[in-house]
């Protein structure tokens, strides 16, 4: 183990990135951080420069600071000790170990991929020590194939499983229970990623990494409210996970803060690429906007709101939420809310190996933080802002 510092390391100023005032100041700080210890720079027991310091780097607050260096401790990067400063830890290793990927939405949902590949590239971890399974091709064959996968890694005795609950499907609770059960049986420890597999008010006894659904909800929601927007709309898929009914206690939320209260329930739930059903919500909501549970719902939806002749944003705003890489691609690019996908892998992985040295640790949600990403979908051209604030 590596002696720790007494006295902090210098670091050079960091140089300046293109495009670099779009990314949040306490982003900034991490990354800069980060590289610094995955390229050496900076080495196990060597001791950061203080908070002040580091603001005075960065040009930037010590609360942004402080944000900053907690999300490389959550990551097992670093520790922080009153007195002794905070210093870089050697990484766990994961020499021997090897991990379950059970992720049955791999080839049908487009956040779990850079997830995963967060994990591989985690400093912590080791590429071959995680064990893929097959990625689905339909919600429906997904019950099936990850049950199938499950079995295999209990035959190979894997030391924990990464496991996203399944949603969309009608068995969705049931087939979550019996893989939940047969690892508990099988005593493998399990970190669920993105969503809980069961509804609030309950909770597993499993660590889960993931976002803030409920404030993710609220923030797409208040864009547009402070926009001006009043008559707003929500539309998700039925059998979503119940991330998606966070997202809506957010949403709801956000229209009491704005003191806006609708006539109807604003939340509608179905396919996206029902034209019959959008035409319902259209005709019933009459919405300026519409927050969509993803990107992919958003997509979706665009698509036959385009085809029946809506302007998209003249008529009816839009904003997502993930920021997937299609986002800024689509027809008319989407405002959505991004979530660093990357960073919930490379945390996932640090909070298993911290599970697997103390597992008498109590059961820990751990929120990786998310932005806005404004783009044309949500209509904030049309208040002419200043160019640099829409991509």
């Amino acid at each position: 183990m590596a002696r720790p510092r007494k006295t902090a390391i210098k670091l050079a100023p960091p140089p300046e990135v293109d495009g670099e005032k779009h990314i949040a100041k306490h982003k900034r700080v991490f990354d800069y951080l980060q590289a610094s210890i995955q390229t050496g720079q900076l080495k196990p027991g060597d001791r950061l420069p203080s908070e002040a310091e580091l603001g005075r780097l960065f040009d930037a607050s010590r609360i942004t600071v402080a944000k900053a260096v907690l999300d490389l401790q959550r990551m097992g990067l670093v520790t922080r000790r009153p007195g002794a400063g905070t210093h870089v830890l050697a990484p766990h290793s994961s020499a021997g170990r090897s991990f379950g990927l059970l992720i049955p939405e791999l080839g049908l949902t487009e956040i779990f991929e850079p997830i995963c590949h967060g994990m591989m590239r985690s400093p912590v971890a080791r590429p071959d020590a995680l064990l893929w399974g097959n990625a689905s091709t339909s919600v429906r064959e997904s019950a099936k194939e990850a049950e199938q996968m499950l079995h295999s890694f209990i035959v190979q005795k894997v030391d924990g499983v990464f496991f996203a609950p399944l949603e969309l499907s009608g068995e969705k609770d049931a087939a979550n229970r019996r893989i939940i059960r047969a690892l508990e049986r099988s005593q493998i420890p399990v970190v669920l990623l993105d969503r809980c597999y069961m509804a609030f008010p309950e909770r597993s006894a499993h660590d889960l990494v993931g976002i803030d659904n409920r404030r993710v909800g609220y923030m797409a929601a208040a864009h547009l409210l402070g926009m001006g927007v009043r008559r707003l709309a929500f539309f998700g898929e039925a059998n979503a996970a119940n991330t998606v009914d966070a997202r809506i206690t957010g949403f709801h939320e956000a229209l009491r803060a704005f003191g806006v209260t609708p006539e109807r329930e604003p939340a509608w739930r179905g396919s996206p690429q029902d034209e019959a059903f959008v035409r319902q919500l259209l005709e019933t909501m009459r919405p300026e906007a519409i927050v969509c549970a993803n990107d992919l719902t958003a997509a979706r939806l665009m698509q036959v709101l385009m085809g029946i002749g809506v302007q998209i944003p003249e008529e009816v705003r839009i904003v997502g939420i993930d920021d997937v890489k299609y986002a800024s691609l689509l027809p008319v690019p989407l405002t959505t809310i991004h979530q660093d996908c990357a960073g919930i892998g490379a945390v996932a992985m640090a909070t298993m190996l911290e599970r697997l040295e103390h597992p008498e640790l109590p059961v820990r949600d751990v929120l990786v933080p998310t932005r806005l990403v404004v783009r044309r979908s949500c209509g904030a051209h049309l208040g002419q802002p200043p160019s640099d604030q829409i991509e």
